[in-house]
């Protein structure tokens, strides 16, 4: 076997560090994810994580027609409108004509509802979990997701007015 250069020994470094740490990311992501699906469902438990999707994008958007809501959402136009279909069945949204040839789609009372207790629910489950934490830990873990959004380009959060995004 040819030996190993230290440029290559650092390559091979570098690669399993970015391996463990895209493992520790996933991990996490499961458990976010895992937290989310419970506090909906200790909501509303009739609505999916993406149809609550929908409603956080009206929830901090605000009303939008049914093409803006298929692009936000990054789906076929068809897609969006049978997540629509479910939630204005489930009444948790409505459409509301703007124009003779434009319907808007907006949150119910019962839909803002839905997505303030999911998210308030959440961000307890959360803070159990950083309860855990040594307060070592917790300030690291805001210095880590701090400069992880920033380098995927997600606003931050603003305490209060849209903590459920």
């Amino acid at each position: 076997m040819a030996p190993v250069s230290a440029q290559q020994d650092g390559l091979r470094g570098a690669s399993a560090n970015a391996d463990a740490l895209a493992d520790a990311v996933l991990t996490a992501s499961r458990l976010l994810v895992s937290l989310s699906a419970r506090s909906i469902a200790e909501v509303n438990d009739t609505i999916t994580i993406a149809q609550f999707r929908v409603l956080v994008l009206l929830h901090t958007r605000g009303p939008m027609n049914q093409a803006t809501l298929a692009g936000q959402l990054e789906v076929q136009p068809s897609t969006a409108t049978r997540m629509v279909d479910r939630l204005a069945n489930a009444g948790l949204v409505e459409r509301v004509p703007r124009t003779r040839r434009e319907l808007a789609i907006c949150l119910t009372d019962r839909g803002t509802d839905t997505v303030e207790r999911a998210t308030q629910r959440r961000r307890q489950q959360i803070g159990a979990v950083i309860g855990r934490m040594t307060s070592q830990q917790q300030a690291d873990l805001i210095d880590a997701l701090t400069a992880f959004t920033e380098a995927g380009d997600e606003p931050h959060v603003r305490p209060g007015v849209d903590a459920w995004l």
